[in-house]
């Protein structure tokens, strides 16, 4: 399957979260980044669902 077609605030809040998953990544390897990595799938999914309805 292709990747949903995304909103500009859905690439945003992507673009935000990655930022801050890099961030946190600095931090150190056994930082916990599974929080962003849902927040990023949420706001995919929704584009999914959003890209069906039509």
């Amino acid at each position: 399957m292709a990747d949903p077609k995304l909103t500009t605030a859905e690439k945003a809040k992507v673009t935000y979260y990655v930022a801050r998953m890099c961030k946190r990544d600095l931090a150190g390897p056994d930082v916990d980044q599974s929080d962003l990595q849902r927040k990023i799938d949420r706001v995919i999914e929704g584009a999914e669902k959003r890209g069906a309805k039509r």
